[in-house]
This record gives C-alpha cells, structure tokens and sequence, in this order.
C-alpha cells in the first residue's frame, strides 16, 4: 500500500465513523409503551412531554396502597412520589410527604405548576402539614396513591382536591 492510499483510507474511516455517529440528539421511544401510558393515563402525551415520567407512573397505575408500602405489592403517597423520582430523575426524595414539603421542595404557586412538580395536600388535623403528596402531570392532573383506590390519576379541579389544597412544590 502506498502512502497515498493508507492516508486516503484512514480519511474515509474517520469520516464513516463522524456521519454514523451522528443523530439526533432525541431518544428512541418505545411509542406503543408510549401509547399504553397515555391511555393508562387517560392524557394526549406530546412529543415534548417527558416520556420516561408518564411511561414510569403509568406502569404504576392500580398498584394498592399499603402504608408505609415501597413496592408494586403496594404503596403510600409518599412511597410513591420517591420511587418514581429515583426511577426517572435519579433524586432520592425523603419518606414522609410533609418531609417531602419541607425538605426536598421550594413552594409554588398551583398557577406555576409543571410536570413533576410536587402537589401537596393537608388533611383535617391541621391545613399547615402535608398529609398527602402526588406528581402533576399536565392539564390540572396529578398521579397519587389514594387510600381507598391505589394508585391513580385524579384532577385537582376535583372539589375534594380544592379543598384539601396545601401548596405546589419543585424539587431542589
């Protein structure tokens, strides 16, 4: 081989190996597990929505709840709102939801809310301590374990959320 020829194929190596590694810089969704979640889900899911958060807590959807439950076997709210963000952004969030609330998230507005955002809820012993936790989703819907349906979805349009609202949070 001469010296030309070598030079000539070591360029064309490195230019074959500079265009095959080139792509576009947005992952390869599995769209019919995408399209499960959304139905699960009962939500339209955009392209620019974050697939990895819907496909996650949909996989949950039905998933009992237990106090003090970590597991598909069964879950609390806050068990919940911990595994799903390790899962999908790799944050360790306390166990307790008023932990969760005081620890983990600066307040916001409901007005301000975004999707994994943190909705907090108090309950009848007193309206200052989060008693319940969810993830917002997107068009005033959220994803919680309920005590007496499991994990689900629900609005926070719905009157019994209204009037148990506590505050928003975003995770630190």
């Amino acid at each position: 081989m001469t010296k030309t020829s070598t030079l000539l194929t070591w360029f064309c190596l490195l230019l074959i190996s500079l265009l095959t590694s080139c792509r576009s810089s947005t992952p390869a969704y599995n769209y019919r597990e995408l399209a499960k979640a959304g139905i699960a889900l009962g939500l339209d899911i955009a392209e620019k929505d974050n697939h990895k958060l819907y496909i996650e807590t949909s996989r949950w959807i039905g998933v009992p709840y237990r106090k003090g439950g970590n597991s598909p076997k069964g879950i609390d709210c806050s068990g919940f709102t911990k595994a799903i963000y390790n899962k999908v952004y790799h944050i360790t969030l306390e166990r307790g939801s008023n932990d969760q609330l005081k620890k983990d998230c600066r307040k916001i507005n409901k007005r301000h809310l975004q999707e994994g955002d943190l909705v907090f809820f108090h309950g009848r012993r007193s309206r200052k301590t989060a008693s319940h936790v969810g993830i917002y989703l997107k068009d005033n819907k959220f994803v919680h374990a309920s005590t007496s349906r499991g994990v689900m979805v629900s609005n926070l349009n719905e009157a019994y959320w209204q009037q148990h609202w506590l505050t928003g949070g975003r995770v630190r």
